[in-house]
């Protein structure tokens, strides 16, 4: 655990805010040491996103104090944050893809030269230094937009090298980063932690957490629950003080997989790169697929529910070959896809949850081409009831929902349509902690009651705990298939990233 000097770099006391029927915090403390990393956690609306506009100079406190090296500031504005060393790394980046990076580094500070005009030359000499210094290999001249979402997100923790950040947020920062990715980020930030940069790390892979961060501030309805200080804090104990109570079990996995096979892959590919695919898929099973980050995971579900042509091999559904030339088919066999990118694939943001869940399955509530609205609601408020959904859903359009809400929102659309094989692709990412459980027994609802999951997760502990095999993809290629008991993380690290040249699959013991 990092060392920590006698007085914070920043102190917040007693910060309250409020919005229109919300007190969002509620005389929030928290001490943000110099060379420590602190976790700022809690569930989505608990107060988190209030407290890093405050810091970042988007919004002003309505009481209390923020204090710089111990004495009281005012942070009026986000340059002023920025003139205080604070950098800002947003779960959207704010790189400008067609930029070079060396470019997105200095934009809004380009060096000039004595004519005022930009020293184009200094700016990728300096870029250069700033990469260099934190032992990041990316040419400077590289446009960003080419570059991976993980090498996206070192340049914008180097825009904030640039200023001299002495305090840099990160909200979210492995949200869309596989596991490669993730420990590259975490070396670099033990480098700044060692250097005496405070990091504030917002993040709901709790996993993750443990091992990074050396304190923890945990918000709950706007308040601090917990603040770890020097005392060890573990995942349960940070899952118990986030909901306010036991939760027992973090992934609350049942095991209801049968040995009928309802869906086969075989030597399947497609020209979006899967290659002699083959798989099977058993009546209540969940089949993880596992692999870094661009292996093929999602083209292959993309190959399964018809979003790609297939170029070779064949589906097999219920024992006969099935060809689907494109989703409409899929859905009509009874296959679901719930996207990786929920905002812009799986959801229409200006319907409330009624023109969500329906949307698959409208035939179901039409006559002579008419749809029955009042069918519709029924129908909607009966799967809001049943998956927990804010019943907010009935009132509002879903853009003024939790993460966790509109997730359920897409899977009770594939529910509504009776989908038989639902393939969740990155199903918790980017949700809290109760959003995530509710999804995981969702799971269990889903397979207790015969259907099949293929889930699609770059969070190996998740996919060790709620699989009951783990397909192992490389290259558009599944591998190897074992029953996930016979795994650990480190395995699922190691065959996720070594060559393997013979495809094993098992059943279950």
């Amino acid at each position: 655990m990092a060392k920590q000097a006698q007085t914070p770099l920043w102190e917040f006391v007693d910060i309250s805010k409020s919005y229109p029927g919300v007190l969002a915090n509620d005389k929030v403390c928290i001490k943000l040491m110099p060379g420590s990393i602190h976790g700022l956690l809690g569930e989505n609306g608990c107060g988190k996103s209030t407290m890093i506009k405050t810091l970042s100079g988007v919004q002003q406190p309505d009481s209390g104090k923020i204090l710089y090296n111990g004495s009281p500031v005012t942070i009026s504005d986000p340059q002023a944050a920025r003139d205080f060393g604070v950098a800002t790394v947003f779960q959207e980046f704010s790189i400008v893809p067609t930029l070079s990076v060396g470019e997105n580094i200095y934009l809004g500070n380009m060096p000039r030269s004595r004519l005022g005009v930009i020293d184009w030359q200094k700016v990728h000499a300096d870029a250069a230094a700033v990469l260099a210094d934190m032992d990041v290999d990316i040419p400077t001249e590289a446009i960003t937009g080419s570059l991976s979402v993980g090498e996206q997100q070192l340049v914008e923790i180097a825009k904030a090298v640039a200023i001299n950040a002495k305090m840099i947020i990160l909200d979210e920062p492995t949200a869309a980063l596989g596991e490669d990715e993730i420990e590259r980020l975490h070396d670099l930030l033990r480098a700044m932690r060692r250097r005496g940069t405070a990091i504030l790390y917002v993040s709901h892979r709790l996993d993750e957490v443990e091992r990074i961060v050396d304190e923890v501030t945990i918000l709950r309805n706007g308040r601090v629950v917990r603040a770890s200080g020097e005392t060890e804090i573990n995942v349960a104990q940070i899952v118990s003080a986030m909901v306010g109570e036991d939760i027992g079990e973090h992934y609350p996995k049942e095991q209801n997989a049968t040995r009928d096979v309802v869906f086969e892959a075989r030597d399947i590919a497609t020209g979006a790169g899967v290659s002699e695919t083959s798989f099977s898929l058993c009546k209540g099973e969940v089949l993880g697929l596992g692999g870094v980050l661009g292996s093929g995971r999602t083209e292959i579900a993309r190959a399964i529910f018809g979003s790609d042509e297939l170029t070779a091999g064949e589906l097999v559904l219920n024992g006969a070959p099935v060809a689907f030339r494109n989703e409409i088919d899929a859905i009509q066999a009874g296959i679901a896809l719930v996207p990786e990118n929920r905002k812009f694939d799986g959801l229409f943001f200006n319907f409330r949850a009624s023109g969500n869940i329906t949307s698959a399955a409208l035939g179901t509530l039409s006559r002579f081409g008419v749809l029955d609205l009042k069918a519709e609601e029924q129908a909607t408020r009966d799967l809001i009831r049943d998956l927990e959904i804010s019943t907010q859903a009935e009132e509002k359009t879903v853009n003024f929902l939790s993460g966790g809400n509109q997730q359920k929102i897409v899977i009770a659309r594939w529910l509504f349509s009776d989908a038989q094989i639902l393939i969740l692709d990155e199903p918790t990412q980017g949700i809290d902690i109760g959003a995530k459980i509710a999804v995981y027994k969702l799971i269990n609802k889903l397979t207790r009651a015969g259907k099949s999951v293929i889930l699609i997760s770059s969070d190996h502990d998740e996919l060790l705990a709620m699989s009951d095999r783990i397909a192992v993809v490389q290259h558009g290629t599944i591998r190897r298939i074992l029953p996930a008991s016979e795994l650990s993380h480190d395995d699922l690290v190691r065959a996720s990233a070594d060559p393997v040249d013979i495809v094993k699959e098992e059943a279950f013991a």
